[in-house]
């Protein structure tokens, strides 16, 4: 599949801000045998004093910016071309839960895809005790990693209800979990948690969805902004799986990736600091427009 991709992303300040130093990581990736970067270009309002771009631990690419004169919006627009490869249908051969921790033993790397980053507590995600309690359901059951971590991806579907008003960007787990609602990160963030608690490796998933759904087809939640989905390790045989708990669905063709992290902090879209006071308001706006080939 072939897309268009556009993103805006506007700050505008109560009070104009300077000094200004941002991390900006909205470029799709490039993964062998799944998706391709064609091109991509990222423009950044007010014009940076300074901008260069480097690689984090995850490997993804990402852009440092510093504004020093005052400003009273910031303005990001990315636009990208990227072909989306069909994954073929495999059959389930993730072990069973008893047999999972066995199977991280035996895994000695510690390069950015290892499940023993995955595995424990992360920077927006600490051990929570009632969402464990959750999860304890799938615990004793004789079932496959990958059957859980389904099983897992439709509960919370079917017992959370998407609200974009009910929550913000730092609302907590806890929180969402006791609201039972919100939007994809809170969705991904109690699916993380529920399956760690389980000691299943499990990390967070930035990127887009499809915006115009194909003939006969609902347009999926979330396709409005920046999505995210859980990134789930099944086994040394198995390997990753990603699966979209907002639209109770695998991540396929309508998925676009753009990076993976422990959680939220490892792939926000936008992160820095600035001098200032006061609020802001936030804009953003995406277009994944599928492009007809011969």
């Amino acid at each position: 599949m072939l897309y268009d991709l556009s993103l805006h992303m506007g700050y505008i300040y109560d009070v104009p801000a300077s000094g200004a130093r941002h991390i900006v990581r909205v470029l799709p990736l490039s993964l062998a045998n799944r998706q391709r970067l064609i091109a991509g270009s990222l423009k950044v309002t007010p014009h940076p004093d300074e901008q260069s771009n480097f690689t984090d631990f995850f490997q993804h690419p990402a852009t440092s910016i510093l504004v020093r004169n005052p400003h009273e919006r910031l303005d990001i627009r990315m636009q990208a071309r990227v072909q989306v490869e069909s994954q073929p249908l495999t059959a389930d051969f993730s072990p069973v839960l008893a047999r999972l921790p066995d199977e991280i033993d035996d895994c000695w790397s510690v390069e950015p895809s290892s499940p023993h980053h995955f595995i424990g507590t992360s920077p927006r995600l600490p051990e929570t005790a009632e969402i464990a309690d959750y999860a304890r359901q799938w615990a004793a059951t004789n079932l496959t990693v990958m059957q859980i971590a389904n099983a897992v991806c439709a509960q919370i579907h079917k017992d959370f209800i998407y609200d974009p008003k009910a929550t913000t960007v730092d609302t907590t787990p806890k929180e969402a979990f006791r609201l039972k609602r919100g939007v994809c990160q809170d969705f991904v963030h109690v699916m993380i948690i529920a399956l760690r608690s389980l000691g299943i490796p499990a990390g967070y998933v930035s990127g887009f969805l499809r915006t115009i759904p194909p003939p006969g087809k609902e347009r999926l939640e979330g396709a409005d902004a920046m999505h995210a989905w859980v990134r789930i390790w099944c086994g040394e045989t198995a390997g990753w799986i990603e699966l979209d708990p907002t639209n109770n669905i695998p991540a396929a063709t309508d998925h676009i990736v753009v990076a993976y992290g422990r959680d939220y902090s490892d792939v926000a879209p936008v992160i820095g600091v600035l001098k200032s006071y006061g609020g802001q308001k936030t804009v953003q706006a995406v277009d994944v427009i599928p492009l007809k080939t011969q």
